[in-house]
């Protein structure tokens, strides 16, 4: 209810708030400890650092998180001998497979092409758009909408009586999933429940998919990877391909290229992380042809031209528009061809007419060899060069980047042993979403040391000093491990694995595995320019500190260190406090966009907490600094007293 929903938020804002009081009735405590073990407190954020270079080496890679568009695109292939009646039964049960999941709300298919140059699409490609309905019920925005339960939690219908919600938890005595009830069947109560309309064995959109990818298992039809409408018209209109990975072979004939990417095919199913099923090679050629081969020698017999014959079957097969039918703004062609039964098979083909004379006719098959031909049923060319795809999946836990390298290392080593043979001619790379991904690298490696140099330089400006600048840069550094820790810690399957207040935290604040990608570093870059807040604050006051005091033993220096930590610790507090809230919302939100917003707050959040660690880093620098001058100045003093004594 609303109520434990303010109560829970409450909590979790009071619970930090608490935590952050007690944090500062023993900062003096623990500032002391730090200022009297120096090198024993310095190990601490160097092993956080340590820690954050490790996790971001073992991190997996990925373009971008994939968004939720709540629905998918269903893209297998039949093979190419396939003929149109066949693609459209089997396109049709697939419709149905798929309408029979109850978590389906629409599923429409498609088989062939419009008439666009845009769309080569062969008719053995299906594309099935499904749209699956949202967990909860919802209202006209989109929003889950909560409904009426009796003393019991039974919905409470507006045509009277109740009904049980089985899709909560697995029910053995009611084995009916009431998936089908409507927001206009259940009565609207902003104190109710929300009504779960998946099954109980249905936790994510990934247990959709698997559902409707063992559904579509018919023979003669391939599997096909997890891919969202939006999502793959962008993928093809960059690479061409129906997938986001793959591997574009490049050749000089399309029996070669098929014959490779099938050895490709082969090896791909044995890389860790790909997806065995989903790879599939592209079958380029084996299309049937009908060969009409036109025997010159008996059209000379009955004195006939190549022409001839052409013409008729011009008309006969594909018909010629005699006319044109005007009805109002709209022009139709009128077409004239040869009625369907007798051209729909090879034996009616041959008993067509060729006209001789006034009057006389010869039959086809007196003048031609009909047969069946293999050849492509698609012709892709690419940098002049004629191209095909071998496409494939990552399985569950594996990122994009991880799984490409995983393969080209293992087809590289497949062709140092020898055990595949590229043929002469032959060329392939890998294409995808890993291209973007290879092109974001280089301009993060330009982008995020340029904002490094940029804090860098706002810190020296603002304090004079390229020691003092380094201290508080030097938070920059903890709250980098800290956002890597999160992050490692979101993909551990104990982190935060427990129910408070009737709320799983784990789906409260959607902690699964979290990725390197272009997300994930704007959030670090968010994150160097607020992490270093904290040790601004700090050492402005330690600078003016020193200023007004001048401390003339080691116990004085730590004195004012002190002091100026016990006078900016609550600001501190306050900056980090308002940060590490103000990211909370983002951390739980659910709506379009939470798939990216998610990624670039973690690191802030993980980092600022870590971040912590300044309010002592910076101070010990400072005193550690302050003693080493004092004593420098304290040996020249003596050796000047001792030149002077000598003198």
């Amino acid at each position: 209810s609303l109520l434990s929903n303010a109560f829970m938020v409450s909590l979790i804002c009071f619970g930090l708030l608490a935590g952050f009081y007690f944090f500062r009735t023993q900062y003096e405590r623990l500032l002391r400890w730090t200022l009297a073990n120096k090198l024993l407190f310095l190990s601490i954020p160097l092993g956080l650092v340590l820690i954050g270079f490790l996790i971001m080496r073992s991190s997996g890679k990925e373009f971008m998180p994939s968004l939720n568009e709540g629905s998918f695109l269903l893209m297998p292939t039949s093979m190419p001998h396939a003929g149109v009646e066949e693609n459209k039964r089997v396109l049709q049960l697939l419709d149905m497979a798929v309408a029979a999941i109850p978590e389906v709300e629409t599923v429409v298919g498609k088989a062939g092409r419009s008439e666009s140059a845009l769309d080569p699409a062969p008719l053995s490609m299906y594309e099935n758009m499904i749209q699956y309905r949202p967990e909860f019920l919802t209202d006209a925005t989109g929003k889950p909408q909560r409904f009426r339960t009796d003393s019991l939690g039974h919905f409470v219908l507006k045509a009277g009586g109740s009904v049980v919600n089985p899709n909560l938890v697995a029910d053995t005595v009611f084995s009916t999933h009431f998936t089908r009830i409507t927001g206009a069947e259940l009565i609207v109560d902003s104190n109710g429940e929300y009504y779960r309309s998946w099954r109980p064995s249905i936790t994510s959109a990934d247990a959709i998919w698997n559902e409707i990818v063992a559904a579509t298992k018919f023979p003669g039809v391939t599997s096909a990877p997890r891919l969202q409408p939006i999502e793959t018209r962008l993928v093809m209109l960059q690479t061409g391909m129906r997938a986001p990975m793959g591997i574009k072979v490049k050749g000089p004939d399309l029996e070669s290229i098929e014959a490779f990417g099938l050895e490709l095919e082969r090896v791909l199913k044995s890389v860790d992380g790909v997806k065995a099923e989903a790879v599939f090679a592209d079958r380029i050629v084996g299309k049937p042809y009908l060969l009409i081969d036109i025997d010159r020698q008996k059209l000379a017999r009955y004195g006939l031209r190549i022409d001839d014959v052409q013409r008729v079957l011009t008309v006969a097969l594909g018909g010629i528009p005699i006319t044109q039918t005007v009805e109002g703004r709209e022009r139709y062609a009128v077409r004239i061809r040869y009625p369907r039964e007798l051209r729909n098979t090879p034996e009616d083909l041959k008993g067509i007419y060729i006209p001789i004379s006034t009057t006389e006719n010869v039959p086809l098959e007196e003048l031609v060899t009909l047969k069946y031909e293999r050849g492509p049923q698609v012709i892709k060319s690419e940098d002049t060069f004629l191209v095909g795809y071998v496409l494939f999946d990552k399985q569950a836990g594996f990122a994009e980047v991880t799984v490409v390298e995983n393969a080209q290392n293992f087809i590289a080593k497949r062709i140092e042993s020898g055990a595949l043979i590229v043929p002469e001619g032959i060329s392939f790379e890998f294409t995808g979403s890993y291209e973007n991904q290879v092109r974001a690298e280089r301009t993060l490696a330009v982008v995020v040391p340029l904002a490094l140099t940029l804090i860098f330089l706002i810190l020296y400006f603002q304090f004079r000093s390229v020691s003092t600048s380094l201290m508080v840069f030097s938070g920059i550094a903890v709250a980098f491990a800290g956002g890597f820790i999160l992050m490692w810690a979101y993909g551990q399957p104990w982190f935060m694995n427990f129910t408070f207040l009737g709320e799983n935290l784990r789906s409260l604040f959607h902690i699964k595995v979290i990725n390197l990608s272009v997300a994930v570093w704007v959030g670090f870059i968010a994150l160097f320019g607020i992490a270093t807040d904290d040790g601004v604050v700090m050492a402005t006051y330690l600078v003016q500190t020193f200023g007004r005091r001048q401390p003339k033993s080691r116990e004085e220096v730590r004195e004012a260190v002190v002091l100026a930590g016990k006078r900016r610790i609550r600001p501190c507090l306050m900056t980090t406090a308002t940060t590490v809230l103000a990211l909370l919302p983002v951390l739980t939100s659910t709506g379009r966009g939470s798939d990216i917003m998610i990624p670039m707050a973690i690191p802030a959040f993980g980092g600022m907490l870590v971040a912590l660690i300044t309010l002592f880093v910076v101070p010990v620098l400072f005193a550690w600094r302050e003693e080493v001058r004092l004593k420098s100045d304290m040996n020249r003093f003596n050796s000047a007293t001792i030149n002077t004594s000598k003198a």
